[in-house]
């Protein structure tokens, strides 16, 4: 089942026609903007970059952990689970959950961190 979508303010009179003929006990939930493509295209390659230039505690790590690494001193949710194989792994919060402003959030900090640690990042259009 698709659930219907509006944007606000863009759709507005749609949203009020259906929550004027909406049945008892439906649900509605109001959510940010998502990052967007750009935003996540940029923040890969900042993790990459910071990933090829730095150690954390004297060990390198992926991106994908530099990711939850930096999530985590940004205050967002995140944990690590050791695999079958006995490796450890990041699960739990996913950037792809975070609206437009935490994105920015997060990529300032890279940013910030990356230019106190020695990181040069590159310059995604280029």
């Amino acid at each position: 089942m698709t659930v219907p979508t509006v944007i606000l303010p863009r759709d507005n009179q749609r949203a009020h026609h259906w929550v004027d003929n909406a049945p008892a006990g439906v649900v509605v939930k109001f959510y940010k903007p998502k990052r967007t493509i750009p935003q996540n295209d940029r923040m890969w390659a900042m993790l990459t970059d910071v990933a090829s230039q730095a150690t954390h505690n004297g060990q390198k790590y992926s991106p994908d952990q530099w990711k939850c690494l930096f999530m985590d001193a940004c205050g967002h949710e995140v944990a690590f689970m050791q695999g079958l194989s006995g490796d450890w792994f990041p699960a739990g919060f996913k950037s792809s959950k975070l609206n437009k402003e935490q994105m920015g959030e997060l990529m300032d900090f890279i940013e910030a961190w990356a230019a106190q640690n020695g990181v040069t990042l590159k310059d995604p259009t280029q």
